[in-house]
């Protein structure tokens, strides 16, 4: 089958299987590789990816269910590799991740966690962040400065 859908800002269109993953499709497909394959039971988060705006592992849904859709990938976030998002500044900058495996996974969570706290007017506490991190698997850090480089980013995430 054919599916056409806007990754990271960019139209594609690619003939898949109709069991084809979402995760298949953006890896090895459209060769964005930021996106991970850690359990394939949706239960590690290194798949995360927004789809339409929202934080959805990747590993679970079918691609031809993307049709259509907007889907925006680590690769996607920033504006270029110079200018990087702000939530990739933090988990940079506060030391947010040892091996890497998990962090393109911790860092979409993060920044659609921020970006429904900000739309929400709540205040992102580190009880918030730790809750809304419970679908994502860190084996390496001990999680203390990913919700340290989350709290960071959302306070450099000033737009919505």
């Amino acid at each position: 089958m054919k599916i056409a859908m806007t990754v990271n800002g960019k139209s594609v269109s690619r003939e898949v299987s109709d069991n084809t993953l979402l995760v298949e499709y953006i890896r090895d497909h459209l060769r964005l590789t930021g996106t991970h394959v850690g359990c394939d039971t949706s239960q590690c988060g290194a798949c995360v990816v927004h789809v339409d705006g929202q934080a959805t592992k990747s590993c679970t849904m079918l691609a031809a269910s993307a049709e259509g859709l907007a889907v925006t990938t680590v690769e996607g976030l920033a504006k270029s590799k110079d200018d990087l998002h702000p939530m990739q500044v933090a988990f940079k900058e506060n030391h947010g991740l040892q091996c890497g495996f998990c962090t393109p996974g911790m860092i979409m969570t993060a920044t659609d966690m921020v970006t429904r706290y900000h739309t929400q007017g709540k205040e992102l506490t580190e009880d918030a962040i730790r809750v809304h991190l419970e679908g994502n698997i860190c084996r390496c850090t001990g999680y203390h400065n990913i919700v340290k480089s989350i709290a960071d980013g959302a306070s450099k995430m000033t737009t919505v």
